[in-house]
């Protein structure tokens, strides 16, 4: 699941809680943009369950960009609630949806520390990001 996911055989059930958390908050979140309907409202859906599916899918390639994900569903997720901030419906399911993406983006700030050594970890490994493409892309690992 996660690099830390497993320590001395046994799991570590406060990352696969993360995880799990993270994942159900955002596919709750999908769920209400969906029920919304509308272009943006179900674009704003498939990209949240795109993010959540791309956070636990058992590929190398995920498993390699985990980091990538979390920080981009940060950012989607902060970029949704600016959204609604200024251009929003004040209708009661929206500060429902506002209230659980606030608790994502919690859980992934948490997320981050645990897993990516926090914002030096992601700084270093975005400054690594365009070597480490071009490597893949030239067929490395």
């Amino acid at each position: 699941m996660e690099e830390t996911a497993e320590r001395s055989g046994e799991r570590d059930w406060v990352a696969v809680g993360l995880v799990a958390g993270t994942v159900v908050l955002t596919l709750a979140t999908a769920y209400i943009h969906w029920t919304l309907g509308g272009l943006l409202f179900t674009m704003n859906a498939l990209g949240y369950a795109t993010l959540a599916v791309a956070l636990i899918v058992p590929l190398g390639l995920a498993d390699r960009f985990r980091w990538l994900i979390r920080l981009g569903l940060l950012g989607f997720t902060l970029a949704t609630m600016a959204g609604w901030v200024l251009f929003g419906a004040r209708i009661e399911i929206a500060y429902l949806d506002k209230a659980i993406e606030a608790v994502l983006v919690a859980f992934l700030v948490i997320s981050i520390y645990r897993f990516d050594a926090g914002a030096i970890g992601v700084l270093a490994r975005l400054r690594a990001l365009p070597g480490e493409l071009t490597g893949l892309l030239r067929g490395g690992r």
